[in-house]
C-alpha cells in the first residue's frame, strides 16, 4: 500500500532529521493546523490521507495522533 510506504519515508525523516525537516519535502505539505486542532501539524501521505502529530520542544518527541483520510 503506498500509504504505508510514504509513512515509513516520513517516520525515517523524522527519525533521522527531525520534524522540520519535512518542510524540504513539498510532497508531504507539512504544515501547522488552526482551529481545534492548533499545536499539532499534517503532513500529506496521500491525497486522501494525513499523519496528523505534535512535537515536543524539550526532548524533541513527536506523538503521532492520528492517520485519517482528509475531509474535503
Amino acid at each position: 500500500m503506498a500509504v504505508v510506504k510514504k509513512y515509513e519515508i516520513w517516520k525515517d525523516i523524522v527519525f533521522r532529521h527531525g520534524p522540520e525537516k519535512l518542510r524540504e519535502f513539498p510532497g508531504f505539505h507539512d504544515e501547522k493546523l488552526k482551529g481545534k486542532r492548533e499545536g499539532q501539524r499534517s503532513s500529506r501521505l496521500s491525497l486522501r490521507y494525513r499523519v496528523i502529530y505534535s512535537v515536543e520542544q524539550d526532548i524533541i518527541t513527536v506523538f503521532v495522533l492520528e492517520i485519517t483520510p482528509h475531509n474535503y
